[in-house]
């Protein structure tokens, strides 16, 4: 047996705070998930985005980009957080350029208050306009309000789709908090002959995750003896969040190799440029979007842990890192690939210095001391801030 039912979006965090049931019914009679933002009509003139992951920021860069008067409520001080400093900043600072405004450290919707004016957003029901439509008025837990608004979309997580499998009837460990099935590395679950894999199980929620684990559990099961320790690897998956304008990363973030390899085993190589595309712009150098870089490397071989970039591109470009990291690449395999010119993906491979560089400084180097990690590159210059380290 195999579970791979996959996932679907959570309209209430953490299934409601159990506080105020009120609220939370208004808030799922007004709000719509990722699925009900396919099912829209018309273009809202003004749409509140709530969360801080990959759907949050693409679909909040969407509503921007076609001319809707967009906010993005994260419960914390930023979105993406949980990716390198230097493309969470960057991409704050790029929505904000584009008109997107964040409240921050808002610990969420506390309610969900309509009026009178018709705009319907209700993606349950559409015959109940007259109680599910009209202007909405967007209360956050921290006392802030967002008027006048026509739609809400609660994209601050999705829950593994279980329900109706009745998994403890048989056995199956599920995780405590939002039901999970617990698996080992080979797709095991507590249970003998019973499978899981993909986003019912928590780990890398990426639709091509799922199928290469799909495959190597068919390869294991059904491949003879010399697949009968296929299995998948969770580690360097290359990912891209298709915001405005995209990221791309693939392993270990700044602060991650820092904990795993201590301060002296890393040194962090940067490169920041405007991209091409955006040459015969009319506007001063330092006002054209960038294109931001980050290579981590650790250890004297300068193995790469982890590759970050932002901006125009960066969804194309990163496969076929992903593939060297994939290989065990370090920074003087980087340096020994003829660059393609011109492109932007060349910059990964022409970071100065170049080679072996465990005995060499430079203005793109940042070794990391034990304090903390450098200022993070921003795509766009901020008043005040430190000295950017390009190559």
């Amino acid at each position: 047996v195999l579970i791979a039912t996959g996932g679907y979006p959570e309209l209430l965090p953490n299934g409601g705070d159990g506080e105020d049931d009120d609220d939370d019914d208004e808030i799922q009679k007004h709000a719509i998930t990722s699925d009900g933002f396919f099912e829209l009509d018309e273009l809202p003139q003004r749409a509140v985005v709530v969360g801080a992951g990959y759907i949050a920021v693409e679909l909040a860069g969407v509503l921007q980009a076609l001319g809707t008067d967009t906010s993005l409520v994260v419960r914390k001080h930023k979105a993406m957080r949980t990716f390198d400093d230097m493309l969470s900043d960057a991409l704050d600072q790029e929505m904000q350029r584009q008109g997107i405004v964040i409240y921050r450290n808002t610990n969420g919707v506390k309610s969900i208050k309509c009026s009178d004016e018709h705009f319907n957003t209700n993606e349950e029901d559409d015959d109940e306009e007259e109680e599910g439509t009209g202007k909405k008025k967007v209360v956050l837990n921290n006392g802030e309000v967002i008027p006048e608004v026509d739609v809400i979309l609660m994209a601050t997580g999705r829950l593994p789709a279980v329900n109706g499998l009745n998994l403890s009837s048989i056995g199956v460990m599920q995780e405590e908090k939002k039901g999970y099935v617990i698996t080992n590395d080979y797709s095991e679950t507590s249970v003998p002959n019973v499978y899981a894999i993909g986003d019912v199980c928590g780990k890398v929620e990426l639709t091509p995750m799922a199928i290469a684990a799909g495959r190597r559990l068919a390869d294991r099961l059904f491949g003879g003896a010399e697949h009968a320790g296929a299995k998948v690897s969770y580690d360097n998956v290359p990912t891209v969040v298709f915001s405005h304008p995209p990221i791309g990363t693939i392993g270990l973030t700044e602060r991650q190799a820092l904990e795993k390899y201590g301060p002296q085993n890393i040194k962090v190589y940067r490169s920041k440029f405007p991209n091409l595309y955006y040459g015969p712009w009319m506007v001063e150098a330092e006002d054209k979007p960038k294109t931001a870089m980050k290579l981590i490397c650790a250890g004297k071989e300068e193995l790469v842990v982890g590759l970050h970039v932002i901006g125009m591109g960066a969804d194309e470009m990163l496969q076929g890192f992903g593939i060297a990291m994939k290989m065990g690449a370090t920074k003087a395999d980087f340096d020994a690939c003829v660059a393609i010119h011109p492109t932007a993906a060349e910059e990964f491979v022409t970071m100065f210095p170049w080679g072996l560089s465990s005995a060499v400084s430079g203005a793109a180097v940042s070794p990391l001391n034990g304090a903390a990690s450098p200022e993070p590159t921003l795509l766009y210059p901020v008043e005040g801030g430190g000295e950017e380290k390009d190559s």
